[in-house]
């Protein structure tokens, strides 16, 4: 069956543009926060103070859409029902932590969770779509991300030498920020026609 490019394309577009919302997002976010600290508070702190909530918020609620929807236009290309869920649950993860910000309620850890997870195990899963560079790029950028989850869980269990130097800020942002460069990568490996088909 031919591939319809244009589509591919469109869901490659979409998944850069994802990846590109957050980085973006969260570093103005940052620079609104006052006495915000990248070492010792958390990305989602930055959906709590009043100069940074509204672009926090809009932005993890932007990238989550922008992900859901490329990873449901992907569907048509490789037909993986596993690949299309983990699309919808990372992206309902980034909006449900939008929408529930961590001061308001409980449930925002657990949509922030569900992000964490879903994005990196999805980078290692979508390395069996790609081929060459990006293959290696997806399984090393999502294992990456995972590590780093299991770190995280580990200090917020009382075990805070786990941190290191980078703090908790930093040991978050190894969780999200290789995973948003794949995000990048992958969308414009999609968006490159001569890079062979998603299987």
């Amino acid at each position: 069956m031919r591939l319809d490019l244009r589509g591919r394309t469109f869901a490659g577009l979409l998944l850069l543009l994802s990846g590109s919302v957050f980085l973006i997002g969260v570093m103005l976010a940052e620079t609104m926060a006052p006495g915000y600290s990248m070492n010792a508070d958390a990305i989602s702190d930055l959906g709590t103070v009043d100069g940074s909530s509204a672009v926090f918020n809009i932005t993890l609620v932007l990238t989550g859409v922008l992900a859901a929807a490329g990873g449901l236009l992907l569907h048509g290309h490789h037909r993986r029902r596993a690949v299309t869920a983990l699309f919808v649950l990372a992206g309902l993860g980034a909006i449900g932590a939008g929408v529930f910000t961590l001061d308001a309620s409980d449930i925002h850890g657990l949509f922030a969770l569900l992000a964490f997870v879903a994005f990196n195990v999805l980078a290692i899963v979508c390395a069996t779509l790609a081929r060459g560079p990006m293959r290696a790029l997806s399984a090393i950028l999502g294992t990456v991300g995972l590590a780093f989850v299991i770190v995280m869980l580990l200090g917020d269990a009382g075990m805070a030498n786990m941190f290191g130097p980078i703090g908790h800020g930093g040991v978050e942002r190894m969780i999200v920020f290789p995973v948003m460069i794949w995000m990048l990568g992958f969308g414009g490996y999609l968006m490159n026609p001569s890079a062979g088909p998603v299987r």
